[in-house]
């Protein structure tokens, strides 16, 4: 395994990789990093995100380039293994036989820790559906679970979502004003114009999730308050 140190080539960038959390997946330097040895954690880690951020850019990198995973393990020294893995399917035959004795999908707000966590597995499996990147193993394995992808939509809107804040972050970092819904000068600026009035629409009304606020302050400082009436825009 890679040790990375203070002095490292990760840290050199490690400023710019926190500046800009939410690029489009996959994120390169966190795919160089698990390309390199490191695990999902020592990334998340190091750039102070989520785990579960780094590992869906990862299950997108994956789909992209087959051999990343061998690359991985190589680098790590270890023996290459699958994607699934036994142990991903073997998790995916607990959901199913959990459901079939049940009769329910789980819920994520249960009081049984176990049931949470096959509700949160399930979410990704939905998210990686909504993205175009679900294992086929995946696939197959979940049409014994009835209607599991009942919530495709909302993972379609969540995946939608992230993509505009990551376009907001680009747009914002070229330089230009904030986007206006009005006015726009172009068909984008319309489009994120649009999205981010009605951010901040539900921000004041209390209906945006404090995760969501947190994520927009960290992408886009000042969106609450955005251009200032009267103000040029910035060139």
């Amino acid at each position: 395994m890679i040790e990375v140190g203070p002095c490292s080539m990760f840290d050199g960038r490690m400023g710019s990789i926190m500046d800009r959390r939410l690029r489009r997946a996959p994120d390169a330097e966190w795919v160089l990093m698990y390309r390199l040895g490191l695990s999902r954690q020592r990334i998340a880690a190091l750039v102070r995100v989520p785990a579960a951020a780094v590992g869906y850019h990862l299950a997108i990198a994956r789909r992209q380039d087959p051999g990343l995973e061998a690359e991985h393990q190589a680098a790590a020294d270890a023996t290459p293994i699958p994607y699934p893995s036994p142990t991903d399917l073997a998790r995916m035959e607990v959901v199913i036989a959990w459901v079939k004795a049940e009769g329910r999908l789980p819920r994520d707000r249960s009081g049984q820790r176990s049931e949470r966590s096959m509700a949160r597995w399930l979410s990704v499996r939905r998210r990686e559906a909504a993205v175009g990147t679900l294992d086929p193993a995946y696939r197959n394995g979940l049409t014994h679970v009835p209607g599991w992808l009942g919530n495709l939509r909302d993972a379609e809107d969540e995946a939608r979502w992230h993509r505009r804040l990551a376009q907001l972050e680009d747009f914002r970092h070229e330089g230009n004003d904030w986007p206006r819904h009005g006015k726009a000068d172009s068909e984008q600026e319309h489009t994120l114009g649009v999205w981010i009035h009605t951010q901040r629409y539900k921000h004041r009304r209390g209906e945006l999730d404090p995760v969501k606020v947190k994520l927009l302050d960290d992408a886009v400082p000042g969106w609450q308050t955005g251009r200032t009436r009267g103000r040029p825009p910035r060139r």
